[in-house]
């Protein structure tokens, strides 16, 4: 049996066990999809999707979810709205590598459906990056604040540690860099050797890498497998790694 096949049986089998009534492996991470609000028209209301820049990010880090989450648009009838957003936005930040990027769009959580958290800078001690944005505190406090029903929080690499500060990781399965896992489980995160983790409305990643899983995992939750399948194609990439599911 190829991959595809797996997967489109995988998840027939989890929608049967839905339906009746038994819980299967997968079941409890699609628990979110399809919460978005109705169109009116029978359609499902667009996949909102906010990228968090800060001064130091990650080039890698939040390129690979912000090009998936915005291809998987091609693969679905779902409008899927991907922006990049920044809590002093809209404004210009420089990445870790100098590359320099422009959320065009204010810190709006609140019209959100995926705000996504990448990293980048933790291993410095001095600005830029996640340690100063921790020391600095107002990114952290913004992101506690933005919980809410129907929000999934993803963060991925050392964006964990943002989610960390924030308490949002405090007795829960999460991931990090494996550089900064020690520090996630002091703060209280419970550690899954996983690629990506999924606890419902917080979904964490490892590695700089693990974003292209992370951004292909929460596509085929919210959007279905078809839609990941197509986008493995055109990537020419096959997620890769171990999935935690609560």
């Amino acid at each position: 049996m190829n991959r595809r096949t797996l997967l489109r049986t995988a998840t027939a089998l989890g929608a049967a066990g839905l339906a009746s009534g038994v819980p299967t492996a997968t079941a409890g991470a699609s628990t979110t999809a399809g919460t978005a609000a109705s169109s009116g028209s029978g359609r499902p209301g667009p996949l909102r999707v906010q990228v968090v820049l800060f001064e130091g990010v990650e080039e890698l880090d939040l390129a690979a979810p912000y090009e998936v989450l915005s291809a998987s648009d091609h693969f679905t009838e779902r409008d899927v709205r991907v922006r990049y957003v920044a809590l002093d936005g809209p404004r210009t930040v420089t990445a870790a590598f100098g590359t320099r990027l422009r959320a065009e769009h204010r810190w709006a959580p609140e019209e959100a459906d995926l705000l996504v958290v990448p990293g980048g800078g933790y291993a410095r001690r001095d600005d830029p990056g996640v340690r100063a944005e921790i020391r600095r505190g107002a990114l952290p406090q913004a992101l506690a604040a933005a919980r809410r029903p129907g929000l999934t929080i993803a963060g991925l690499c050392t964006g964990v540690m943002l989610l960390s500060a924030a308490g949002l990781t405090r007795g829960r399965p999460c991931t990090t860099h494996h550089r900064a896992q020690a520090d996630l489980v002091e703060q209280g995160g419970v550690l899954k050797k996983a690629r990506v983790v999924d606890d419902g409305d917080l979904v964490t990643a490892g590695g700089v890498t693990s974003g292209l899983d992370l951004a292909l995992w929460l596509v085929r939750r919210e959007l279905g497998v078809d839609a990941v399948l197509g986008l493995e194609t055109m990537l020419e990439y096959e997620a890769r790694g171990t999935v935690w599911t609560a």
